[in-house]
């Protein structure tokens, strides 16, 4: 049981996109990401998804309408909610998701990331 230094986990990886678990708890990970540009639309069928910004932001687009999240606010997307995550700029995202949480959740593509690294 030690302590995560989320700033120097972060400084570990630079590739955007490819979340990497920092931590599991309950059968869930701790991911940590860095985003930068549009990713997919998609959805997770019978998983919620947490977003929580660590640095930058980050505009969670919804169907009907977008969520911007600033350094220090976090989004809950419901399970089955189709969104696309958005970062004009690089953001750092702290997820939180059932550990068989596959990133691109529905589709399948050359951003999806089967195996996740530990850091």
């Amino acid at each position: 049981m030690d302590k995560v230094n989320i700033t120097q986990k972060f400084s570990l990886f630079d590739e955007h996109w490819k979340p990497k678990i920092a931590g599991q708890l309950n059968g869930q990970y701790v991911k940590l990401v860095k985003l930068q540009g549009e990713f997919v639309w998609h959805q997770h069928a019978a998983e919620d998804e947490l977003f929580l910004v660590v640095k930058g932001r980050l505009t969670i687009q919804l169907r009907d309408r977008d969520v911007v999240l600033e350094e220090g606010e976090f989004l809950i997307v419901p399970a089955g909610v189709e969104h696309r995550p958005v970062a004009e700029a690089e953001a750092h995202v702290l997820l939180l998701e059932p550990a068989t949480t596959l990133n691109t959740g529905d589709v399948t593509d050359e951003r999806t990331v089967a195996e996740l690294d530990w850091i």
